[in-house]
């Protein structure tokens, strides 16, 4: 099986030439039921759960749906869904065009947790928070049904001010440590995500970045309690298992994708850090899926 990659466009509804979506969750059900289906995005996705359960699986990791939770996704992200009947909530997808645009003076992955991709997607919010999130969502799909003048404005702001008020409660090391090695994460992470098919070597990522290999693994480990070397590895792994459970390519194609020298030493890694064989993950990727 092949597994999409959703643009905004793929949804009805959007605004601002594709680059905004809003609707209330069990809404958004009814018209694109395929979401629950493994896929990726092109987009950030924010959703927010008032009631109902379920498991949302993210990277393979699967979190439990409840009141109160909220999940923030990057782009590229793999996840499925499986929700009860009586599920509600909001979502929204947003592009980064669209946000760093209007913004001019800060990026979306300015917020904390965007500040790596090692970080939790999953948040449980308090009733107060929830209740607070809520009036701001609310004011969104208002907004959203009426064409009043500014409406891209107010809709971008409130958006700000949900993304704001996650970051506020968003509990994370990441937000008492050193702002300086927050920079120099996303600085590595940037330069992991263009080269890491190439270039496994932590020296190549310390040199790139005008630092000694013993500063960045103190950034790593003082962000992520992680070596450079492990960052580097579970960034490969993830797209390995990306690959497998899309079951387009042989381990052999897999291999050589993620520049491994032969296909022996990617199952050698997988099953030394995972605990299982490419076999028995694809098998339990595909068991969770019936």
């Amino acid at each position: 099986m092949i597994y999409p990659i959703y643009k905004i466009e793929n949804f009805e509804e959007t605004f601002f030439k594709n680059n905004f979506y809003i609707n209330s969750f069990a809404n958004h059900l009814k018209k694109h039921r395929f979401i629950e289906d493994l896929h990726r995005h092109n987009f950030y996705l924010l959703v927010f759960f008032t009631q109902g359960n379920g498991v949302h699986s993210i990277d393979f990791v699967n979190y439990p749906v409840q009141k109160g939770s909220l999940f923030v996704m990057q782009p590229g992200q793999m996840h499925s869904w499986k929700l009860s009947q009586d599920i509600e909530g909001y979502i929204v997808f947003y592009s980064k065009e669209i946000f760093d645009l209007y913004f001019k003076n800060k990026s979306i992955e300015e917020y904390a947790f965007f500040k790596s991709f090692q970080n939790n997607p999953e948040i449980v919010l308090s009733n107060e928070k929830s209740k607070l999130l809520e009036m701001y969502f609310n004011l969104m799909l208002d907004e959203k049904e009426n064409n009043q003048i500014y409406r891209k404005n107010k809709l971008i702001n409130l958006l700000d001010c949900i993304l704001i008020e996650i970051t506020r409660c968003y509990e994370s090391e990441i937000l008492i440590v050193n702002s300086n090695y927050h920079l120099k994460l996303k600085q590595f992470e940037t330069f992991l995500e263009e080269h890491y098919k190439i270039e496994k070597s932590p020296s190549y990522y310390a040199d790139k970045m005008a630092i000694t290999l013993k500063h960045l693994n103190r950034i790593t480990k003082s962000i992520l309690d992680k070596t450079v070397t492990d960052v580097i590895t579970e960034r490969l792994l993830l797209e390995g298992k990306r690959l497998l459970v899309e079951r387009k390519r042989t381990i052999n194609q897999i291999a050589d994708e993620l520049g491994f020298t032969s296909p022996n030493y990617f199952i050698k890694l997988f099953k030394k850090r995972e605990g299982i064989t490419t076999k028995e993950f694809v098998q339990k990727v595909k068991n969770q899926e019936l």
